[in-house]
C-alpha cells in the first residue's frame, strides 16, 4: 500500500515538474472567410516566429481591396498599422470599425472588424515584416496572408461544427464516468 502512494506522489511530482517546463506553442490557423452582416469579424493572421530570445522588431499593415457582387475588385488601400508597438487605424472606409486583436508578442497579429457590412467583402491582406537583431547582422524576413472575405444576412450551419460539439459532449461525458469508475476502483 504504501508503494502504491509512493507511485502516485511520484507521478504527480514528474507531471507537475514536465508542466512547469512546457512552453506556449504558436499554430498557424487560417482565417474564417464569411462574415455576419452586423456582427464582429475577426481576421485571423498568425506568424510564428521560431525564436523568441531573438531581438525583433515587428511591422504589420493590413490592406484591403473591395469587391462588388459582381467581384470587381477595386483599388487596395491600407486599412491598419502596426508599427513601433503602436497600432494605428488609417481614417477611410473602416473608421471607427477596426480594433487590433493581437497578441503582446505579435505573434498572433489579427484585428477585429466591428458592426460588418456588406461593403466590407473584398480581400484582405496580412504583410509582416520581422527586422532581427543579431548584432552587425540584421535580416529582414516579410511574410504575407491573404484573406477573402464574404459578408451575409445569417450564419450558414456548418454541420462539422455541429458534430464536432456533440462528440465533444459525449466524449466529456465518457470521461467524466470512466474517471469516477478509476476513482471508485482505487479506494
Amino acid at each position: 500500500m504504501v508503494t502504491l502512494h509512493r507511485v502516485h506522489l511520484q507521478t504527480l511530482l514528474l507531471l507537475l515538474f514536465d508542466v512547469h517546463l512546457s512552453r506556449p506553442v504558436c499554430v498557424d490557423v487560417d482565417s474564417e472567410t464569411e462574415a455576419v452582416l452586423g456582427n464582429s469579424m475577426k481576421l485571423m493572421c498568425i506568424s510564428c516566429l521560431k525564436r523568441e530570445e531573438v531581438k525583433v522588431k515587428t511591422t504589420v499593415k493590413w490592406f484591403f481591396t473591395p469587391t462588388d457582387n459582381r467581384n470587381n475588385t477595386y483599388r487596395q488601400t491600407l486599412i491598419y498599422q502596426y508599427d513601433n508597438e503602436v497600432p494605428e487605424s488609417v481614417d477611410g472606409h473602416f473608421n471607427g470599425r477596426l480594433v487590433w486583436n493581437g497578441s503582446k508578442d505579435l505573434q498572433d497579429v489579427s484585428i477585429l472588424i466591428l458592426n460588418v457590412s456588406e461593403s466590407d467583402r473584398g480581400f484582405y491582406e496580412c504583410n509582416i515584416t520581422r527586422q532581427f537583431d543579431f548584432g552587425d547582422f540584421n535580416p529582414t524576413v516579410g511574410t504575407q496572408k491573404n484573406i477573402t472575405l464574404t459578408v451575409k444576412e445569417k450564419a450558414s450551419n456548418d454541420t462539422a461544427a455541429i458534430y464536432s460539439e456533440i462528440m465533444m459532449y459525449v466524449l466529456l461525458v465518457f470521461l467524466t464516468l470512466w474517471l469516477l469508475v478509476e476513482m471508485v476502483l482505487l479506494l
